[in-house]
């Protein structure tokens, strides 16, 4: 559970890296001063968290919801059927290797000290960790971008002007393989795969933008 969290805030921290640098690299390309690829950059940075924030606290209330109508249907059928309901949990301890014996003695045990826990946890794959928590997930999310996000927008101030574009592409480049081999090391994949793909994608967003700035040409 905790190299899940840990990869889902990387995510979320790649997420922010790569919109922000993006957005300021192709601003950069297209401006001649930096007040318009600092403001670009804070712009991108807030519209991002709470972007992902919005998105990720609405697909986990979803989420919620189908959970609470899924126990809230458990409930009825407890009341109204309550010896399918048990054999029907013995039938699932029976397919995890139990014997049929012990399954329907498992089952009677744990219905007996709270039937809606072991149905919510065995039938239905819920439980209070795994359980949809939609502020919890949204304010996650949209600090994990922030953390992200502002480290692109902070190195506008120190980078030179005339290479802005090939600072942040490095840069942003450099965290975005950093955290990578994080994400990667936490879920125990390939290092180099995860690195490749990062650094290939990343340059394509990049390179996009980049080429959209210098094709506009303009003050922006």
């Amino acid at each position: 559970m905790r190299s899940g969290w840990l990869r889902a805030a990387i995510l979320g921290a790649n997420d922010g890296i790569l919109s922000t640098a993006s957005i300021v690299i192709g601003v950069a390309a297209a401006s001649v001063t930096k007040e318009p690829i600092i403001l670009a950059g804070v712009a991108s940075l807030v519209a991002g968290a709470l972007s992902m924030a919005a998105g990720e606290y609405v697909s986990v209330s979803s989420q919620a919801d189908l959970e609470e109508a899924d126990l809230n249907r458990e409930i009825k059928e407890l009341k109204e059927t309550p010896e399918e309901e048990l054999v029907e949990l013995a039938k699932i301890y029976e397919s995890r290797g139990l014997d049929k014996v012990l399954s329907i003695e498992v089952a009677k045990q744990l219905t007996n000290h709270n039937a809606l826990e072991a149905h919510a946890r065995d039938e239905l794959g819920i439980n209070e960790i795994s359980a949809a928590k939609p502020l919890q997930a949204a304010l996650a999310s949209g600090l994990a971008f922030v953390f992200g996000g502002i480290l692109p927008v902070l190195a506008i101030s120190f980078l030179p002007l005339s290479q802005m574009v090939i600072l942040q592409y490095l840069l942003a480049l450099i965290f975005l393989i950093v955290l990578g081999t994080i994400a990667a090391k936490a879920g125990g994949s390939s290092i180099k795969k995860a690195i490749l793909r990062i650094a290939f994608w990343g340059t394509v967003a990049m390179g996009t933008t980049a080429y959209i700035g210098y094709l506009f040409g303009i003050n922006v």
